[in-house]
């Protein structure tokens, strides 16, 4: 094994990607709890299990930056894997809260703007990447970020968190209505971004 090799391998398994593949593995784990309470009548506690892996998963979301920048284990990997987590996890999540008629009605629309949004991001970034362009996360979509994962946060509690906080998803389907707001607008950031450089290369 060349030096080359084992650097790439260290960088992949640093504590920060090691943090992003962990919010990938809490995917079922959420997922399965809320399906299996609500579409298999499992316990309500199940809801606090998946609430709880969520939470965590979420935190990690900050953790494995915070610890790439200050430890400088910032990988190429590192940068095409996050914003795939991340991804994944919202989008999981959103479908099974559907499933489960936690999001249904008028409030289907805020999760479908959402998802939209993921799909059309990843596919500009994807191209400006091939390009050797990079269109910086602003404040606002960290904002947005937020404001989406808690809205999930209180709609995973449901009739759980119902039980402490009568209004838990009522404040979950305003959040989200929110962070869909503010999902078209970052959205329409990175859609201007991507046809300003696809004219630009179409006219050179």
């Amino acid at each position: 094994m060349n030096i080359a090799t084992a650097k790439g391998q260290t960088k992949t398994l640093s504590l920060p990607n090691i943090l992003t593949y962990a919010r990938i593995a809490a995917i079922p784990v959420v997922v399965g709890c809320v399906f299996a309470q609500s579409i298999l009548d499992g316990p309500l506690w199940l809801r606090w299990v998946a609430l709880a892996v969520f939470i965590a998963a979420a935190v990690t979301d900050y953790l494995d930056g915070y610890y790439a920048r200050i430890w400088d284990q910032q990988s190429a990997f590192g940068r095409m894997l996050d914003p795939i987590a991340d991804k994944l996890l919202v989008a999981s999540c959103l479908l099974m809260l559907a499933a489960d008629s936690s999001i249904h009605g008028w409030t289907l629309w805020a999760a479908i703007v959402i998802l939209c949004r993921e799909i059309l991001v990843s596919g500009l970034r994807e191209y400006l990447a091939a390009l050797r362009v990079s269109v910086p996360v602003t404040k606002l979509a960290k904002w947005k970020t937020t404001i989406q994962l808690v809205a999930i946060g209180f709609l995973i509690a449901g009739e759980a968190g119902e039980q402490i906080l009568p209004a838990t998803t009522l404040i979950g389907i305003v959040l989200l209505w929110m962070s869909a707001i503010f999902t078209i607008y970052t959205g329409w950031d990175y859609f201007r971004a991507g046809i300003h450089h696809l004219i630009k290369e179409d006219e050179g």
